[in-house]
């Protein structure tokens, strides 16, 4: 079944049990998995740039497989978040520390933020809710709010947070787009709030409840485990929030609409994200890289993103291209060149 090639998601899981359960360099195995041996395959594997006919597409947009391993990521995030509190609370060497915080970090960025992402596009209640869980694993459930109402309508434009400019470094970006998602997030909220003659203060303004549920989720973890572990978890969760960032980034570097003569921005099309087609990445991070098709229909379940030639393609997978943004003068050699030849 064509579904279960998404199972490989759980790859990661395996790699942080390791982790856990190991000591010395090993406990690193996540890392090295993510960005050594991801990398490397897509390197030397074709890429796929195949999509459903319209009958496959139909039969594979209702099926609820796909739905199903998502769902699965939870249960999985969730055990592993409270396995960690304690694994962590009992770590005494240093190299022990940083490697279990960044496999956790790991979890919080391809399992909790990105398939929040996922279902925080579905237009049900449930799936909803699952990927508010997912993305308070992270503390990023302003996400949701901004990357909905606010990426999804501005991107491609200087007055979205999470497009990157060109010549913008990393560095500077992940500072800009965390905060001025995070202000955005509150203002649309409000604006919601108040179109709907609601006070700010009310139980459906959503950032309102996801900090309190933030504060009690901090605040659980400060009581039963103490000052250090919660700040063990607060490394994790803002190393998610990092690889959520290096991702915004490389996903619209240097791309702009243009205005129309009524000043209007166009329409977001195909060649406003950069694309990726390599195996591996596409399927650990669900078809995230076929990012161009999900901004032109945000509500595109990811088993049926399409890849289409006008889509400016990446010269590697994602997690490649995260390892090269890291290096900004090599990173606007390679990527500026790409912009000019769109």
């Amino acid at each position: 079944m064509k579904a279960l090639k998404y199972l490989l998601v759980f790859t990661i899981p395996l790699t942080v049990y390791v982790s856990f359960t190991s000591t010395g360099w090993i406990t690193f195995l996540p890392l090295i998995y993510v960005f050594g041996i991801v990398p490397l395959s897509d390197m030397f594997l074709k890429v796929n740039a195949e999509n459903f006919d319209k009958e496959q597409e139909e039969i594979e947009k209702n099926n609820k497989l796909y739905s199903y391993i998502l769902y699965l990521t939870l249960p999985v995030q969730v055990g592993f978040l409270i396995w960690f509190l304690f694994v962590i609370n009992e770590t005494a060497s240093t190299i022990d520390l940083i490697g279990r915080i960044s496999a956790m970090g790991i979890m919080c960025g391809v399992i909790g933020i990105n398939v929040g992402h996922e279902l925080g596009h579905r237009n049900n209640r449930f799936e909803e809710l699952l990927g508010e869980i997912l993305l308070m694993t992270s503390l990023e459930t302003h996400f949701l709010p901004y990357h909905n109402a606010g990426h999804h309508f501005n991107v491609a434009t200087l007055e979205d947070a999470a497009t990157a400019r060109k010549n913008e470094p990393l560095y500077i970006f992940w500072i800009r787009s965390q905060f001025m998602s995070y202000i955005q997030a509150w203002k649309l909220e409000n604006k919601r709030m108040t179109t709907s003659e609601r006070s700010w203060f009310h139980h459906q303004n959503r950032m309102l409840i996801y900090t309190i549920c933030h504060a009690l989720l901090v605040g659980a973890i400060f009581f039963f485990f103490g000052v250090i572990t919660t700040l063990y978890f607060l490394a994790a969760a803002i190393f998610g929030i990092l690889l959520l960032e290096t991702v915004n980034y490389i996903e619209h570097y240097g791309l702009l609409r243009d205005k129309n003569k009524f000043g209007r921005y166009e329409r977001v099309k195909h060649t406003h994200s950069w694309n990726s087609n390599h195996v591996i990445g596409k399927l650990v991070l669900f078809n995230l890289s076929r990012h161009s098709d999900h901004h032109y229909n945000g509500s595109k379940h990811y088993q049926i993103l399409k890849s289409l030639p006008e889509s400016p393609q990446m010269p590697t997978g994602y997690p490649g291209m995260m390892l090269l943004s890291l290096i900004p003068p090599i990173w606007f050699k390679v990527m500026n060149k790409k912009l000019q030849e769109i």
